[in-house]
């Protein structure tokens, strides 16, 4: 939960040091304020109310507190820029913090529609365009993001060059999301800013801040809706595609009126609507896209005769919202290609549950240990059946499940615990990263249908290498050098032989239209 991405952050000023020595010195108390302020703010926000970092008041960390979140504090987070501070805190001072972000804010913030209204800008020098102002493929225009400097660089997805590099909001966040025709693309940052970027005319549209903690965004199935998933408030924004301006705030609640932060919201285009991840509840929650949706009911439903129905909290229509029961909250999502069956886990379980949508229950549980990021799973067909792999960040494995029966296929052993895993039509390999430990950098290539490791790739020692993106074809793989001062490296895919470097700060994920619209099997979605 806490993180600090700058170096100068991890260590204490020379005023903190004499303040603390000499609050030391007098028998003091710690003061969790003050280390907060020196050491998490850059991060988190003087405010509490997040920035790089989430959101730290109560109503964001949930269930993370007392000694669990002094663990954090002390160890530090797997998978995220977050550091250990045991070295340099003490037991005392930890735990003061700890409480110092537990505690409420003097005010509780409000981001309502009028909050976000507000912030709604449309820019005036955009005039939209009656084709590309560039010779090159738009559907085979790929999006790199800069994480080093807060831009995304456009990618000529034939020769590599740079269309365009555009400013974005501070610490984007999950993956970028493209209308249904390629032409528009929606960024999103931590602190809630969502972007409008018309890739023909290669110019911002504009932004609105759609919450002040979030997680990531959707697209609904027609492309007139974006989905935003809110930590702060809990809340899950809708928003109109056309101009950004608000369609609909819901209060994220469960049965029971216990509030809830959306862990993420995902476009299920098939099921014409949103499904939501709820992180402090043990619910799924569907958003219809389609006018003509539902009813659904959240009580019981009475019926005598044909045409006579007696109901409790009936919705139907635009945004209509069905519940589903789960025995636990469920923290990561992935589908099968028709969207009739979600894959859930979350970060305390050591299993997943498969859940039907069709008939709103729990009908599998799958053995996946260590905590499985099923957000970077894919699947594709092998011997006829239809199989999908997810990676562990807390393990050096990959699992292989049958999607048919929903049993272990295998477990492919790797160097250590990995983040992404991305594959294409057009090659016969997984390419799947080492993100932390001795072994970082080094990227597995898993014959797809053998499921044995063939190669191992190390395009540059020591440093963090991550995340692949394919060309339209699968003819080229794009892999980040995820560091202040990396690249974006050009695979053959046949050869897997490095074609050219693109100089790039911090490039994190990269999305190729293509891709990304057409659902391609090896690109989670």
């Amino acid at each position: 939960m806490i993180r600090c991405t700058s170096s100068h952050n991890l260590r204490l000023t020379g005023a903190a040091l004499v303040l603390m020595a000499c609050s030391a010195a007098a028998g003091a108390a710690p003061d969790g304020a003050m280390i907060f302020s020196d050491l998490c703010a850059a991060c988190h926000s003087e405010t509490r109310l997040g920035g790089t970092g989430p959101a730290l008041i109560p109503e964001s960390l949930g269930r993370l507190k007392g000694e669990k979140l002094q663990a954090v504090i002390a160890k530090g987070r797997p998978m995220t820029q977050m550091p250990g501070f045991a070295q340099t805190l003490s037991v005392s001072e930890i735990a003061a913090v700890a409480d110092y972000v537990s505690a409420p804010l003097a005010k509780a913030p409000v981001w309502g529609v009028a909050e976000i209204e507000a912030t709604r800008s449309l820019r005036d020098d955009y005039t939209p365009t009656t084709a590309p102002v560039f010779m090159a493929d738009p559907m085979n225009v790929t999006l790199a993001v800069e994480t080093g400097d807060s831009h995304i660089s456009v990618l000529d997805g034939d020769t590599f060059a740079v269309l365009d590099r555009f400013e974005t909001p501070f610490a984007v966040h999950g993956g970028p999301k493209f209308s249904p025709d390629g032409r528009y693309v929606f960024v999103m940052s931590r602190d809630g800013w969502v972007q409008k970027y018309d890739i023909w005319s290669l110019h911002e549209v504009g932004r609105a801040r759609a919450g002040l903690n979030s997680r990531n965004i959707a697209m609904s199935h027609d492309g007139k809706w974006l989905a935003v998933a809110n930590y702060l408030p809990k809340t899950l924004t809708i928003l109109s595609t056309s101009d950004l301006s608000v369609a609909k705030v819901i209060e994220v609640e469960g049965r029971d009126g216990t509030a809830s932060r959306v862990s993420a919201v995902y476009q299920a285009p098939e099921r014409k609507s949103f499904v939501l991840a709820l992180k402090d509840v043990p619910e799924i929650w569907e958003v219809a896209t389609d006018p003509e949706a539902g009813p659904f009911h959240d009580g019981f439903v009475h019926s005598h005769e044909a045409g006579m129905e007696e109901a409790l909290g009936a919705e139907k229509g635009l945004f209509a919202r069905r519940r589903i029961a789960v025995t636990a909250p469920l923290d990561d999502f992935f589908f099968d290609p028709g969207y009739r069956n979600l894959i859930g886990a979350n970060r305390e379980g050591e299993t997943g549950v498969v859940v039907n949508l069709d008939v709103g229950r729990e009908i599998a549980t799958l053995p996946l240990p260590g905590m499985p990021h099923l957000g970077s799973g894919i699947s594709w067909m092998r011997d006829g059946r239809r199989v999908m792999a997810v990676p562990h960040l807390n393990e050096g494995r990959i699992s292989i499940i049958d999607m048919t029966d929903w049993s272990l296929v295998k477990r492919v052993e790797t160097s250590g615990p990995g983040f992404f895993l991305r594959s294409h039509e057009g090659t016969p390999y997984l390419w799947a990263d080492v993100f932390t430990g001795p072994h970082k950098g080094e990227m597995h290539l898993i014959d797809k249908e053998t499921l044995e490791v063939v190669k191992v790739i190390t395009p540059e020692p020591g440093k963090t290498v991550a995340h692949t993106e394919f060309t339209r074809d699968g003819s080229r793989a794009l892999v980040s050098i995820w560091e202040d001062d990396g690249a974006v490296i050009v695979f053959d895919t046949k050869t897997q032989t490095e074609l050219m470097r693109l100089p790039m700060r911090k490039p994190s994920g990269k999305y190729n239209v293509w891709n990304k619209i057409t659902f391609e099997d090896g690109t989670s979605h």
